[in-house]
């Protein structure tokens, strides 16, 4: 994907869901950047891609408070 997911505007549980919803529609070893603000997201995104058995190849957050996740679908 190109275009990062920008959920910086959305809160709990909203940036999860609708990551699911894209992830849903993607193909398999699509890497995707999701963008988010909401302090919720720093576990629920994590927990989910384990669980779901997605990879997570990185997580950063800047001093605005704005993390990205950087992550691959891999089912």
């Amino acid at each position: 994907m190109t275009e990062p997911l920008d959920f910086r505007h959305l809160r709990c549980p909203m940036p999860l869901l609708r990551l699911k919803q894209a992830l849903h529609a993607l193909p398999t070893h699509t890497e995707v950047i999701v963008l988010t603000a909401d302090a919720g997201a720093l576990r629920d995104i994590p927990a989910f891609l384990r669980q779901a058995g997605h990879e997570l190849k990185s997580q950063t957050t800047d001093s605005a408070g704005i993390t990205q996740f950087c992550l691959v679908k891999r089912v």
